[in-house]
């Protein structure tokens, strides 16, 4: 699968070389010389933390649905705290790496931003979608058919959530449940 085509699929904003090259399942030295072409065509430019796509590329580009063997599920869907600062917690996971979770980038339209990994195998691919109070992890088996480690790196990436939502007293807010106690009748 190509560059562009991912870029279109995915409507990128942001992206990182690492991700890209493991969504894509390309050699590093080839895809350092596809951007290259695209960085002289002003399609993408380096940016601090991997590339963003120009205004340029913007009209280059054409966004379209991906193929239908390829579609996304939802794995998790959760309200998020309202006392939380998106940007903030958009600026701590931003470029990380969780497990064998690695960025792949995030695109951004009106009140909502998509904050996107891709397992170390390029076969799964972890969206999550942050609207106003709304958390909702999706996967895109891309390789085969891994849902349980889909659904295992939906969890762990859910963790790494809701720790950047964490006041600074550490304590998580999204999971505020305390464990039930068994007692004999």
């Amino acid at each position: 699968m190509g560059v562009l085509r991912v870029l279109e699929e995915e409507d990128l904003a942001n992206f990182s070389f690492e991700g890209l090259k493991r969504r894509i399942g390309s050699h590093p030295e080839t895809l350092s010389r596809v951007l290259s072409r695209l960085e002289e065509q002003n399609i993408v430019e380096r940016a601090e933390d991997g590339y963003r796509v120009t205004s340029a590329g913007r009209e280059h580009l054409q966004v379209h649905p991906i193929d239908a063997s390829a579609e996304r599920m939802t794995l998790l869907k959760t309200m998020l705290p309202p006392n939380g600062n998106p940007q903030t917690v958009f600026a701590n996971l931003r470029g990380r790496w969780f497990g064998n979770l690695r960025w792949l980038g995030n695109t951004q339209g009106g009140s909502e931003v998509v904050m996107k990994w891709v397992t170390e195998d390029g076969r799964v691919q972890l969206d999550a979608r942050f609207t106003p109070g709304e958390l909702t992890i999706e996967a895109r088996l891309l390789h085969g058919r891994e849902l349980a480690g889909a659904v295992r790196s939906a969890h762990q990436l859910l963790a790494h959530i809701s720790r950047a939502y964490a006041p600074t007293n550490g304590r998580a807010l999204l999971f505020e449940a305390s464990p039930a106690r068994l007692t004999p009748n």
